[in-house]
């Protein structure tokens, strides 16, 4: 069997071999949660444990010679300075990170809540923080995380270059990414299926009879955004319906900018009669739009929303399972910590179409 061939595990999901891994082992020698201590430096270095803590600290005291040796046997072995000693660890792990693309949204709740609730059954404390999709801001949370000698982590990426965490993981540092993989380095990643997802979704629509459907998504650099508009793309070509650019706008989720996106597409000479929004504050900004509209105009959307089944009509949509995705990465972040998983996996859960009416109307014209 092809090793990238999707392999359903007991519980439904698909997971696949990494194909970038060089080696069957992320890195020879690595295992998770056992990290180099300062008494390791010292003895690799032949000095004393006064001597590294000089070094590590900036402190005076120590000839140049010495410290090319400390510094160099600090390069070797990975070591990171602990700055939360006092930590009070129960059994092998002490604290998890984790870090979000926005505290305050809310696919996020049901995910850092799951991942919190694996730590807490782990024994473990789970730190968290948001990167406001900045790439500087998560490899700045990432580091700080390290820095407090986490035991792993649990990331959902803002950036797509995380050769920064290089020294982490040989440092043995577990980590997940989750809702987008990682960016020139292996690592567990746990996705939806965003493509599948989407191009359900859409042909949900051209089902009930829509040619001119809309598609208004996140910035096209972000995997999620790029995945579903690639699953729209396909569902539309499927069918045999040339898509017009005017029909498709990708970008910050900011409402003003939706609502301009949807309402332009609904002015058109030959308006959209089906839109397909790529994220929950997407589909939140268009649902204001189309009240405001006086043609009915159907709607699908990719995250379910609160209250959702209380519009008239109810909202159609393709849900995540976002608990799911938070259990499925902490399980497999414990597991790295414990020994049993060393070789990275792409692992895709399921979406869902939850139908409620709007992706139901037939075209108004």
């Amino acid at each position: 069997m092809d090793p990238r061939t999707p392999v359903a595990d007991r519980t439904g999901h698909r997971t696949v071999p990494e194909t970038t891994r060089r080696t069957d082992r992320r890195f020879p020698g690595t295992r998770y949660g056992n990290r180099p201590t300062m008494k390791d430096v010292a003895a690799r270095a032949g000095v004393g444990l006064k001597t590294v803590s000089r070094v590590v600290n900036g402190e005076p005291g120590v000839t140049p010679e010495t410290e090319r040796r400390v510094q160099e046997a600090i390069e070797a072995l990975g070591f990171r300075r602990n700055d939360s000693a006092r930590v009070l660890r129960k059994g092998s792990t002490a604290s998890i990170g984790l870090v979000l693309e926005d505290l305050a949204d809310p696919f996020y709740g049901p995910l850092s809540r799951a991942v919190e609730e694996v730590a807490r059954a782990h024994g473990a404390l789970l730190i968290n923080g948001s990167s406001a999709e900045d790439p500087d801001r998560e490899q700045e949370l990432v580091l700080a995380l390290c820095a407090r000698r986490v035991d792993g982590l649990v990331v959902i990426p803002a950036g797509d270059d995380h050769r920064y965490l290089e020294p982490e993981l040989k440092a043995g540092v577990a980590t997940v990414f989750v809702d987008r993989p990682a960016g020139h380095i292996d690592a567990d990643v746990v996705l939806s299926d965003n493509y599948g997802g989407a191009r359900d979704g859409v042909s949900h629509l051209i089902a009930h009879g829509h040619r001119r459907i809309g598609f208004i998504g996140d910035m096209p650099r972000i995997h999620t955004a790029a995945e579903r508009l690639r699953g729209y793309r396909t569902a539309m070509e499927d069918a045999g319906i040339p898509v017009a650019d005017s029909w498709m706008s990708l970008g910050v989720t900011d409402p003003e900018r939706v609502r301009t996106a949807a309402e332009e597409m609904l002015a058109a000479p030959e308006p959209v009669t089906a839109i397909f929004t790529g994220n929950n504050r997407v589909t939140v900004t268009v649902i204001r739009v189309l009240a405001e509209h006086t043609r009915p105009v159907a709607l699908v959307g990719f995250d379910d929303i609160e209250l959702a089944d209380l519009l008239r009509p109810g909202v159609t949509v393709v849900a995540q399972d976002a608990a799911a995705l938070g259990r499925t990465a902490a399980e497999r972040l414990f597991r790295q910590l414990d020994g049993t998983l060393l070789i990275p996996e792409r692992i895709e859960l399921p979406t869902r179409l939850i139908t409620r009416g709007s992706g139901e109307l037939p075209p108004a014209d």
